[in-house]
């Protein structure tokens, strides 16, 4: 198979973080998100995934299987899910609960993404866990525990999830590591890396979730997902304008300011440091800006490089009109010559 054929069978799917666009509401954030699910659907990407946080002014992800109902209520074919729960922050059987009480209602549409950070600061994450303290052995055995809850064999157990009990809500881990490579490869689990923040691993890590992998119940063979960032506009030149945005919101993160989505700058010379630009340049290794044939190029020699399955985009885009017209474009570089 070409380059070529490889990207146009690979699936494309959207992570969203349900981005505060400065001058907007929570609420209009969140109905720019389903408008994003919805469009997406229409264009044929296979999945909606919405990730975890807490305390971020810049985001209103924290209610997590809240606006995955919200979304799934809203379209029809898309599957949607999280990217994921941050299980630490949960008992594995409230996660159970939530998300067999979404895939009865939205049966065989619903994913369930596992991440093993805090998806916040440590104080925030303290609240969140109140007294508790994770072991090394934790996050392996609540993954593991959510199997067994979803499970038809945990039917005739003691403690059930109610809905939830013989579902087999698919499960996917997520890492930005090679921790949770291995421990998908070694329990037969999709794999996500999020080289959209943290690229430094991600070839090692795909290496080890391979040599690691074990057939399973959900899965025969490795299923690998890299989530990058994109940014695909009529001309390179107003891609990189449109992406100005997605770097001020990295420069917030690393400053700790945690600002809504601004709007987008002639210049970045002026707002970051020589540090901080470094500094964002590594974060966003595996960004892809630009025209369709550029991104098209770009995508193309990543997919052939990672061997991945699927590719999961990211895109912080201040004007809502602007973002819906880049996936359409990005929809369009499979047929693009």
């Amino acid at each position: 198979m070409t380059k070529e054929e490889q990207l146009i069978n690979i699936p494309f799917s959207v992570l969203d973080l349900v981005p505060v666009i400065q001058g907007s509401t929570h609420k209009e954030s969140m109905e720019n998100s389903l408008a994003l699910a919805q469009h997406v659907e229409k264009l044929g990407f296979k999945r909606f995934w919405i990730s975890e946080h807490h305390n971020a002014e810049s985001l209103v992800s924290s209610a997590t299987p809240l606006i995955i109902g919200y979304v799934a209520e809203n379209t029809k074919t898309i599957r949607v899910g999280s990217g994921g729960v941050m299980l630490p922050n949960h008992a594995p059987l409230i996660v159970a609960e939530q998300f067999g009480t979404l895939a009865t209602l939205y049966p065989d549409r619903i994913d369930l993404g596992l991440g093993r950070a805090p998806g916040t600061d440590q104080l925030t994450a303290r609240a969140l866990r109140r007294e508790r303290t994770e072991s090394v052995n934790d996050f392996p055995n609540d993954v593991q525990e959510l199997q067994q809850l979803f499970s038809k064999a945990n039917q005739n157990s003691l403690v059930r999830a109610i809905p939830g009990d013989g579902l087999e809500v698919p499960l996917y881990l997520l890492g930005s590591s090679t921790y949770s490579a291995q421990l998908a490869g070694a329990l037969g689990l999709p794999y996500a890396f999020a080289s959209h923040f943290a690229p430094t691993h991600l070839h090692d890590a795909l290496g080890l979730y391979h040599s690691n992998f074990e057939t399973s119940k959900q899965l025969s063979k490795p299923y690998t997902m890299a989530c990058v960032n994109v940014v695909v506009a009529d001309t390179d030149e107003e891609a990189e304008y449109l992406a100005t945005s997605m770097q001020l919101f990295m420069l917030n993160i690393i400053r700790n300011t945690r600002s809504p989505l601004p709007p987008p700058v002639e210049s970045m010379d002026n707002l970051w440091s020589p540090m901080e630009k470094a500094h964002i340049s590594k974060m966003m290794q595996y960004t892809f800006i630009g025209s369709k044939e550029t991104v098209q190029k770009n995508l193309v020699n990543f997919i052939a490089e990672t061997r991945i399955d699927e590719i999961i985009t990211v895109a912080h885009i201040h004007n809502q009109i602007a973002r819906l017209r880049s996936f359409e474009l990005l929809s369009q570089i499979k047929g693009a010559n």
